[in-house]
């Protein structure tokens, strides 16, 4: 099932994202974060009127996504950027798919103009759902992060909503 996220979905969601901070490079974020982290990103986010999606099985919180300001001067305002997450040990299941479509739908009933996936790489699973749901590699920053002292590559992939 997925639903709007809640306040209580906050403990579980750092969970779920600690897991890409410590093990991956999925995610730039060094430092896990916490419950009370979380609780204020989301609370940021509902402020703006934003969609912020969970998928939800068995009353288990699996993945959430959500949009947020891709750059923060007014004029980007009708673009946001993209963040789907899922529990590690359920991923390549098709769970990506339904929170990518419904996140797209309720971002074109916020009237935003289109969505930008900001992909590290490697990351192929990502690149894929991108692809599938129509968004197009528009450019890739070469050696733009470091992580686990390593030089990595970031693309940016964006879907035109109107």
């Amino acid at each position: 099932m997925i639903r709007k996220v809640r306040m209580s979905d906050a403990k579980r969601i750092a969970e779920i994202y600690n897991y890409y901070i410590e093990e991956t490079i999925i995610t730039f974020e060094e430092e896990k974060v916490s419950e009370k982290d979380i609780a204020y990103r989301i609370e940021k986010i509902l402020k703006k009127n934003y969609p912020y999606l969970i998928y939800e099985e068995n009353n288990d919180v699996i993945g959430y996504a959500y949009v947020n300001n891709w750059r923060e001067r007014s004029a980007y305002d009708i673009t946001l950027e993209t963040s789907l997450y899922l529990d590690h040990h359920i991923t390549g299941k098709g769970r990506g798919n339904l929170l990518l479509e419904e996140l797209i739908e309720e971002s074109k009933k916020i009237n935003v103009h289109s969505l930008i996936g900001v992909i590290s790489l490697p990351n192929e699973p990502s690149r894929k759902i991108h692809k599938r749901f129509g968004f197009e590699l528009v450019g890739n920053f070469r050696e733009s992060g470091k992580k686990f002292n390593r030089l990595i590559d970031v693309e940016f992939w964006q879907l035109i909503l109107r």
